[in-house]
């Protein structure tokens, strides 16, 4: 069996990537700063809730020490955790959305490399954003261009950049950023736009369960390669 653990998955993106993964026989780890959702959503899945503020070390710590004491190892990651924050402009508010869509890829993925380490295809997953794109929001031609999301986008390149990074430190994982296309989750709430969750998982779960001489160090959405 394929053992997945997905962060944010207890809505959204997230919640609908486990539910196409459990589809395929994973067993899917629900990743949830909210236990009571998070528990809530895996037990609508038939899946296992774990724990998981991807913002706080002990509680990653945690989460990856419940996998490994479960499973013994750990064969695809997928960082979905994110939060928009462009309510304010500011320190604080930078911070925070630093600290979850870029800081907490680090922290998730150093605390689960040991696990993946011992898997026979192990992958991990980083749902990016186009809107983090430097072709994507100088082109006027692209929806992206007007968007207002400073820090997202700035927070999304970091995730981007990473996730090339990894794969070129850690060669024997594959790691790749990921476009799910425009969704309506509560990101996009304020815009009133995007497709239903379940089209744009299907990119996800795609990067998810690559063979094991799957790309690496790219940077996708459903039409292939994004410039960035």
């Amino acid at each position: 069996m394929t053992i997945t653990l997905i962060t944010g998955a207890n809505k959204g993106i997230g919640f609908e990537t486990a539910r196409q993964l459990l589809a395929l026989g994973h067993v899917v780890y629900v990743g949830a700063r909210d236990v009571e959702r998070g528990e809530k959503a895996a037990a609508a899945l038939g899946a296992r809730c774990v724990p998981l503020d991807v913002t706080d070390d002990a509680s990653v710590s945690g989460a990856l020490a419940t996998i490994d004491a479960a499973e013994g190892r750990l064969d695809v990651l997928v960082n979905n955790a994110g939060i928009p924050g462009d309510t304010a402009a500011d320190g604080p508010t930078a911070l925070r959305v630093f600290d979850t869509n870029a800081v907490g890829v680090v922290r998730v993925t150093e605390a689960a490399l040991p696990l993946l380490r011992k898997s026979s295809n192990p992958t991990v997953v980083t749902v990016s954003s186009s809107a983090g794109s430097f072709w994507a929001v100088t082109n006027p031609d692209r929806p992206e261009f007007g968007l207002p999301l400073a820090l997202y986008s700035a927070s999304k390149a970091a995730a981007t950049m990473l996730t090339v990074q990894y794969a070129k430190s850690q060669p024997g994982i594959k790691f790749n950023a990921v476009e799910p296309g425009t969704t309506a989750t509560d990101l996009t709430a304020a815009f009133g736009i995007g497709r239903p969750p379940q089209e744009s998982a299907e990119v996800v779960v795609r990067f998810a369960t690559l063979a094991a001489d799957g790309p690496t160090g790219t940077f996708q959405d459903e039409n292939g390669e994004l410039p960035w």
